[in-house]
């Protein structure tokens, strides 16, 4: 995967450009120190000046007020609010007229957004204050006061808490009074953006220590990126949350949500001090120092099943090759690819208009229906159909392209849905509750309605990751999941009457997957790889559970010195891992290869690049000779 980057050759601004944000995948508005809010159509590759703001107003955040979820007619958003130097915020319309300015802050006004639902808006400042406003522009409340600027603020995924900024800490607040408050040292120099995102509740920071970091919603370290040359000025997620952009000073990087970087770009672009996602998450545009507007297509995902790799080479072009007689098919769409899933011999493309179904015996001829509403954001496969998540519904198809149910329950938000919380099977679709999170709701997958007696499966806790198994009967279809104490739990989907019995099969399991040919069971487990092969052993007798397991150790080293190459790179992330959290290496085996080695920092990184051009230039390499074999 990696960022297909284009710039003008003049920038459009004559000064920095402070802040972007998209009405549509192919629309995008721009504001500057030049007093300019400027409108660029990406189809048409033109730009046009909306309004020239007063001399005095400086603009330094724009967000888009939210469009209503599963209303085909409105494709876009119609006003924004834009923050600014002199203590106000602006409403401002699509067309460019200020329908209302408000004094806010006292000084600059640093950050602005709208919550999910467009109810609520709360904006930060130099005066230290955070506020809650209402959609009209009325104050509502005064949520903190904190004695230092507050520089990047952002809402929780339900909208009823809020992520800011206070120097070198992060604070999560709750709207409701006299609610828990967390607060922690993220950073060793001061934060200057945050996101969190609402699909997989994962939080970004950003800092002058030059560093990027991802954490989990209770405050815990998931990723902290080496220190780069400059400071870190923007981070964003990406709506499905699998992916995020990183902005510093002539550098743009793409990474996944486990902070592993796919591709890092140097455009001539100054600092950029916004990023801002498509609707679709196919693209980003940057804000940059030296008037330029930066965007980037994400190009060259890949999917993979059994003996076939699909490659998104263009936003319209897909490349199928099969691996044991190198054959190559190429796949061409009217519109720009949306997502994708490969699976159960078939392959699910969605467009911004259409989906189209492939068959891993035939790729000439696929199947083809309208979407029903917006963007796709998620697709699931079982053997017999597939799942699809927009912003109006969960809809169930066919691969023939009939449409089966789709599953409906009080308080559904399809927004935040992903493959964690959402899953499928041949006769069951399960669903994790967001308004109570102790909560899955079971449905039938051929009617979509509520599945046995109408009951739904209830823990005792916050449950984390859904996944049913693939196989077998109706009646003994199993859901395991994994709650908030990253305990493993497995149950029965059937419920009728009786309280069915909920079991741990495991602690400190970071992620689950059923085999789709048959019901074992595999999962990261501390710093293990362990597969239950028979995990309903459970239900018969739980002492014989652990003689039907599998572990082996998750670590990199066995690789690196089965290989003989990288075992210093191994050895030297082990070191930096152990003397964050202050602890001493215990592992026999490393410091077996540890013992009289030094750790080359630089040394590290070179190989580390070569590596990264050498398998690029194979693709290169690869794909060009396959072309020149296609034309002959």
């Amino acid at each position: 995967m990696r960022l297909k980057i284009s710039l003008l050759k003049e920038p459009r601004h004559q000064e920095l450009v402070s802040c972007v944000g998209w009405t549509t995948a192919e629309e995008l508005y721009s504001c500057s120190d030049d007093h300019q809010i400027v409108k660029w159509n990406l189809l048409t590759s033109e730009t046009s000046q909306i309004v020239k703001l007063p001399d005095d107003i400086y603009p330094i955040d724009l967000h888009w007020f939210p469009k209503s979820l599963g209303i085909k007619k409105q494709t876009q958003a119609e006003s924004f609010v834009l923050t600014s130097s002199d203590g106000k915020f602006h409403l401002i319309s699509k067309l460019g007229r200020v329908e209302k300015s408000v004094e806010a802050h006292c000084g600059a006004v640093l950050a602005g957004r709208w919550n999910y639902e467009g109810t609520a808006l709360v904006t930060v400042g130099e005066d230290g204050q955070i506020k809650i406003w209402s959609k009209t522009g009325m104050l509502r409340s005064t949520l903190a006061q904190q004695g230092t600027p507050v520089y990047s603020v952002a809402w929780g995924p339900d909208s009823e808490k809020v992520l800011y900024t206070a120097g070198k800490q992060l604070i999560i607040k709750p709207l409701q009074p006299n609610a828990k408050v967390l607060q922690w040292k993220a950073h060793d120099g001061i934060i200057l953006k945050v996101d969190w995102n609402s699909v997989n509740d994962l939080i970004l920071s950003a800092g002058e220590d030059c560093k990027y970091k991802v954490w989990d919603s209770y405050g815990r370290p998931l990723y902290s990126s080496q220190p780069h040359e400059h400071p870190i000025t923007s981070v964003a997620w990406a709506p499905d949350g699998e992916l995020f952009a990183v902005g510093s000073f002539h550098t743009l990087r793409l990474c996944d949500k486990t902070g592993w970087s796919y591709a890092l770009e140097k455009p001539n672009t100054g600092s950029i001090f916004n990023i801002a996602w498509s609707v679709d998450g196919t693209q980003i545009a940057g804000a940059c120092g030296n008037g330029h507007v930066v965007f980037g297509h994400v190009v060259e995902q890949r999917w993979e099943w059994k003996n076939f790799q699909v490659t998104l080479t263009k936003r319209r072009t897909m490349q199928v090759r099969n691996v044991l007689n190198d054959a190559v098919d190429i796949l061409e769409f009217r519109d720009r690819v949306i997502k994708a899933s490969l699976n159960c011999a078939h392959l699910v493309v969605s467009t911004s208009l259409q989906c189209y179904v492939f068959s891993t015996k035939n790729w000439n001829t696929p199947l083809i229906f309208d979407l029903k509403e917006g963007t796709v954001s998620l697709i699931l496969q079982a053997e017999r159909h597939f799942l699809l998540v927009d912003g109006g519904g969960i809809y169930l198809y066919s691969y023939e392209g009939r449409f089966i149910s789709s599953p409906k329950f009080p308080g559904m938000r399809t927004d935040i849905l992903n493959a964690q919380t959402v899953s499928l099977s041949n006769d069951t679709i399960a669903i994790k509750d967001k308004a109570d999170e102790k909560i899955i709701f079971l449905f039938e997958a051929s009617t979509g309605k509520p599945l046995g007696d109408g009951k739904h499966l209830s823990h005792k806790i916050e449950i984390l990751e859904i996944a049913l198994d693939q196989k077998g009967l109706t009646n003994d279809r199993k859901i395991a999941f994994i709650d908030k104490n990253r305990d493993l739990y497995i149950t029965s989907v059937k419920r009728f009457g009786k309280e069915e019995q909920i079991i741990k099969l495991g602690t400190m399991v970071h992620t689950v997957a059923w085999c789709d040919t048959c019901n074992i069971l595999c999962g990261l487990q501390d710093t293990r790889f362990t597969v239950w092969y028979y995990p309903n052993t459970v239900y018969v007798d739980r002492d014989i559970l652990p003689k039907t397991l599998s572990e082996r150790d998750a670590r990199a080293l066995e690789l690196a010195v089965k290989y003989k190459t990288h075992v210093d790179t191994v050895l030297a992330y082990r070191q930096k891992f152990l003397e964050t959290f202050g602890k001493q290496e215990t592992n026999e085996r490393y410091l077996q290869y540890a013992e009289g080695l030094q750790i080359d920092w630089e040394k590290i990184k070179v190989k580390i690049q070569m590596e990264i051009t050498k398998e690029r230039e194979r693709s290169s390499s690869s794909q060009s000779n396959k072309n020149i074999s296609l034309k002959h």
